[in-house]
């Protein structure tokens, strides 16, 4: 196995980690921000709206952390 092999290796397994360790975060966030607004939708169901929008403005934040560690693995991986 030569030099070039083992740095393509190595960028390979960087990106990996980069966006499984990335992905995890948002992923266990949105599950709480779901469960949380259910229950809250579950003890006043005349507040969904509001409950419903906050739900998304925290999915949305939450899921640009997950892109954002996409576009590291991306540059790790090409460059």
């Amino acid at each position: 196995m030569g030099a070039g092999e083992l740095v393509e290796f190595g960028k390979l397994m960087a990106a990996g980690l980069a966006m499984g360790l990335g992905a995890i975060g948002p992923g266990i966030g949105i599950g709480l921000l779901g469960a949380g607004a259910m229950q809250a939708i579950g003890r006043n169901p005349e507040a969904t709206g509001q409950i419903q929008i906050n739900m998304m403005l925290g999915i949305v934040f939450a899921e640009a952390v997950a892109i954002y560690a996409l576009v590291v693995a991306l540059i790790i991986k090409f460059v």
